[in-house]
């Protein structure tokens, strides 16, 4: 691990930081943070204990569920490939209110992918969805009826894994960064009528699958951040120009960036990797003006931080969970582990912080739960009896988990 020092300006926006007990409206919830302030999400339970309703999925998928109010919308797909769907459930009882199909066929995708890995984003007016056809991408807009509004065709995807990247809604934007191999651009839309605001080109490597997020600045403006194989670029949030980038080192080979990054005590800390094992994870002190390559690094690590699952930053402390299923404590701006606990299972769903627990989700289907603190505290253990691949959500003190045969509403039964 390298170390350099640094003495910075910490800068928190307490809006973006707060996590919205009601709606989950993109991957990972609020700003993509990955924290629900809900304080009665049950920490014991299994496939019968606490479970409010569970829905059989006869569809496959590894997209995220989305919540607003008691619409809950899921990405899925037939198992033989021919269709896609976007379905809205009632969050409170697990009814289906309305299925949209699309024309569809196979494709090739990586064992753990599916093809149907793209969370929908919603701003409570439409929801917004990638579907890949297993050719080509476009971005959906309907409305919470089920009704097209409008659609973007954004061509071929190029990539021996398949899609997995998300929409995030920023105002009247619909911002998706669309990073293929050999491609890459950030594009915005304009949330009601589909019309292209943004379409910069990046820097091409690898396809990746990362979900931007915002940061406040001191000047009250809004930065959008974006991590990918080409590295880490700030851009205003509102007219889509670079505030400043950061570029990785590799030694060898540009890797794929899939895990999203988090922000906390003005870091932004990004992991890459690839199937075979190799790790990098850079710590990138915030602000700044252009290349900030030579002078913004804080630490970086090449060995023991996640590929697939994102990480959960509080206050001085980053939380992950690796893909191997080692979780971890480190400190965000000198990187040292605080501690480190093997769980029982590798992991491809990210974790959540719940009421300042940690769940972390295995893909055998158990959910262990920690406390997000600088020494490690077990609070329970639950299994859910079948394997889980999808980040879950959580929104009206209810926590959603998408198992492979069924979606579970978890919470304390109503008296």
């Amino acid at each position: 691990m390298r170390f350099i020092c640094f003495t910075f300006l910490v800068l928190v926006s307490p809006a973006l930081c707060m996590a919205d007990a009601t709606n989950w409206a993109r991957f990972r919830g609020p700003n993509g943070t990955g924290i629900s302030d809900s304080k009665n999400i049950p920490t014991k339970f299994s496939k019968t204990e606490n479970i409010l309703w569970k829905l059989p999925l006869s569809d496959v998928g590894n997209s995220a569920p989305i919540i607003w109010d008691k619409h809950l919308f899921l990405h899925s797909s037939l198992p033989d490939g021919t269709k896609r769907f976007l379905q809205c459930i009632d969050s409170n009882t697990g009814k289906l209110l309305w299925k949209k199909s699309f024309n569809a066929s196979v494709a090739k995708i990586h064992i753990k992918n599916s093809l149907a890995s793209c969370t929908p984003a919603t701003d409570g007016e439409r929801v917004y969805n990638i579907i890949w056809d297993g050719k080509n991408i476009a971005l959906y807009a309907h409305d919470f009826n089920g009704v097209e509004v409008w659609k973007k065709d954004l061509g071929a995807f190029n990539s021996q894994h398949g899609p997995g990247h998300s929409p995030i809604v920023h105002g009247n934007k619909v911002i998706f960064n669309n990073d293929q191999d050999g491609t890459a651009q950030l594009l915005a839309f304009d949330s009601k009528t589909g019309k292209t605001l943004w379409d910069i080109p990046r820097k091409a490597f690898r396809a990746c699958y990362s979900t931007p997020l915002f940061n406040t600045l001191e000047n009250g403006k809004l930065e959008l951040l974006v991590a990918t194989s080409a590295g880490i670029t700030s851009y205003d949030a509102d007219k889509g120009l670079e505030n400043w980038n950061y570029t990785w080192s590799f030694s060898k080979m540009p890797l794929r960036t899939v895990a999203s990054p988090v922000v906390t005590s003005g870091v932004i800390v990004a992991c890459s990797g690839d199937g075979a094992g190799d790790r990098h994870l850079i710590a990138v002190k915030l602000g700044g003006t252009g290349d900030v390559t030579p002078t913004n690094l804080l630490w970086e690590n090449r060995k023991s931080f996640p590929y697939v699952p994102s990480m959960i930053s509080k206050q001085e402390y980053i939380f992950s969970v690796t893909d191997k299923g080692m979780a971890l404590c480190n400190l965000a701006v000198s990187g040292k582990e605080l501690w480190s606990e093997r769980l029982d299972s590798p992991v491809t769903a990210s974790p959540l912080m719940i009421d300042n627990n940690i769940f972390a989700i295995g893909e055998n289907g158990d959910v262990t739960i920690f406390q997000a603190e600088g020494s490690f505290k077990m609070i329970s253990k639950n299994s859910l009896g079948e394997p889980v691949f999808s980040t879950p959500a959580v929104a009206n003190d209810k926590l959603y988990i998408r198992g492979v045969d069924h979606l579970f509403c978890i919470g304390k039964p109503v008296k």
